[in-house]
């Protein structure tokens, strides 16, 4: 048979395996306001994307740049929160953007600053190398401080493996750091191959998780690798049920495209992790497909090869053999609000951050209030994969004086936002996002507000209900796992999907293809109604649609 012609992104990702393509020279010119197609591509592995500003009209492109970390865990110290707070002051928009892999995105990053803000936040020991692109992206762990013994634990293998998985190209240190032009026509750079990645990286981007159950707060079984940590009879870490092949993204249009919940594998012991997550990039290395990208992610392989393959190809990498998986269960997803006592003694603080958006506005300004609190009382950062923060190891008598300090700048602990409101999550799209098709984080909030009401005129007031909105189909804040989940189709228009459960290890369904944004609540109000009439005692809207709506539909 005839091999697949190579896409275009791996023949140019073979053309220069170092990545640096021209990115130096373009950041030299003075006169240039964007990068190539070529460069845009090398961009996304040093973590930024060249965008536009999709607000502004007429024939003449505004183009600015989305800048993201890459931070394993989402934990930062507090010298560095104030140095990305600062970073996002001089040289973004002004926001920082908690992502849903635990990161900060900068937004509205014009050229001449771009060098300046990478060169910045490196100097504070964070990294954009690997944050994008066809690579292993930000590794994300359970957030919230330790109130057993597997926390830490944990979170020291997500950094173990997100270091392990890193590429070692030095393009990225010589443009950003020496700010010079790597030599091409070097023989070590021109005939550069990754220890890892080889000269063409992977057919898509990659993404692991860690999760300690029965809290699913990392939405594990939507990663191209899952490690589900197991505790022995005494409470202290055993090991992991390793999980493959998820993933979110799909197109509108192609039934070969899907998302897709991760495979149980088995059984694995921990000084064996950073080998089997390795293992399970070069399968996704070697065997993803690299003519079609939208066929690209491990998802793919795990279906079409099968389970019972992809175990033995592993172990075969590895060289030992994975263990039954152990028994294990989720029985919910969601961040801990408000103060909460760690097992050492001190506190930690969940604030919710309506769309990831750290900003001031009228009556609400928590960029100045978190950073007066982090300048005052030193919290170590963690940001959420709900696209929240914790502020973790506050000793007890700072308590009262951190609540007064937030709520002096209007960010009250006694008021977070309804259940539906913090059970949210919206993905950036427009105005900034290349991808999106339709509204996302600047048009959920004001629809929670509508959904909000009618619901309370159902009879469910401040019901738990997961919704999450994406701009287009590739979804970033994982909307096919939700119970309710809106999926841009095009300009005010919208997919609606129905059916994630509490846990997040069940997926939705498609319900209406092209809903108009302003009949969305129309479309709902009847199926409230009959939830609130029809449910089981303490049953939540997303197993009351599987149980009652799904049957209807597929008797």
């Amino acid at each position: 048979m005839t091999p697949a012609t190579p896409s275009p992104n791996e023949l140019l990702k073979q053309s220069c395996p170092t990545l640096a393509g021209t990115i130096a020279r373009t950041l030299a010119d003075a006169q240039a306001d964007r990068f190539s197609d070529d460069d845009q591509q090398f961009l996304k592995f040093h973590g930024i994307y060249q965008q536009r500003d999709r607000d502004v009209r007429g024939p003449e492109k505004k183009h600015i740049f989305m800048v993201r970390l890459r931070l394993p865990g989402g934990v930062m110290t507090p010298a560095q929160y104030l140095a990305c707070d600062d970073l996002a002051t001089r040289y973004g928009n002004g926001t920082l953007r908690v992502t849903s892999r635990q990161s900060f995105q900068f937004h509205g990053v014009v050229k001449s600053n771009l060098a300046a803000l990478v060169k910045g936040i490196n100097d504070a020991l964070l990294t954009t190398l690997a944050a994008c692109g066809d690579n292993n992206r930000n590794v994300i762990a359970p957030p919230a401080p330790a109130t057993n013994g597997l926390g830490q634990q944990v979170r020291e293998l997500a950094r173990q493996v997100a270091l392990a998985l890193a590429p070692r190209t030095r393009a990225y240190h010589a443009i950003w750091i020496d700010g010079v032009q790597l030599n091409l026509d070097d023989p070590a750079n021109k005939g550069f191959s990754d220890p890892l990645y080889g000269q063409t990286y992977l057919p898509r981007k990659f993404k692991i998780a860690f999760a300690i159950p029965p809290l699913n707060d990392v939405d594990v079984l939507a990663n191209c690798c899952g490690f589900i940590a197991i505790a022995d009879a005494n409470g202290a870490l055993a090991g992991f049920n390793l999980a493959a092949g998820g993933g979110m993204g799909r197109s509108h249009g192609n039934e070969a495209t899907y998302p897709r919940l991760a495979d149980i594998i088995g059984f694995l012991t921990p000084d064996k992790v950073v080998e089997v997550a390795r293992g399970v990039l070069t399968i996704h290395r070697d065997f993803g497909d690299r003519a079609n990208r939208r066929h690209a992610r491990l998802k793919y392989v795990l279906a079409e090869r099968g389970v019972a393959w992809f175990r033995e190809e592993l172990e075969r990498r590895v060289g030992f053999k994975l263990e039954p998986a152990k028994p294990c269960q989720f029985d919910r997803q969601g961040d801990a609000f408000g103060w909460h006592q760690q097992a050492d003694g001190c506190w930690f603080l969940g604030l919710f951050v309506e769309s990831g958006r750290i900003k001031d506005e009228d009556g609400r300004r928590m960029k100045t209030a978190l950073r007066q609190v982090v300048e005052m009382f030193r919290p170590e950062i963690r940001l959420t994969p709900a696209n929240n923060v914790i502020l973790a190891n506050i000793a007890a008598d700072q308590r009262e004086a951190v609540t007064r300090t937030l709520a002096e700048h209007g960010v009250r602990l006694d008021h977070q936002g309804s259940l539906l409101r913090r059970a949210s999550m919206a993905c950036v799209s427009l105005p900034t996002c290349g991808l999106g098709l339709a509204e996302s984080e600047r048009y959920l909030p004001g629809l929670i507000t509508r959904l909000e009401a009618a619901l309370a005129g159902a009879g469910v007031s401040d019901e738990a209900i997961t919704i999450r909105m994406t701009g287009c189909p590739n979804g970033c804040a994982r909307p096919y796992m939700a119970e309710i989940g809106f999926v841009g189709r095009g300009p005010d228009r919208y997919q609606i999907w129905l059916g994630g459960n509490e846990s997040s290890t069940r997926l939705s369904r498609l319900w209406k293809d092209n809903v108009k944004a302003s009949e969305i609540v129309t479309e709902l109000r009847p199926l409230f109604a009959r939830y609130a009439k029809e449910r089981l005692s303490g049953e939540r809207f997303g197993d009351w649609v599987a149980r009652v709506l799904w049957t209807e539909q597929n008797p």
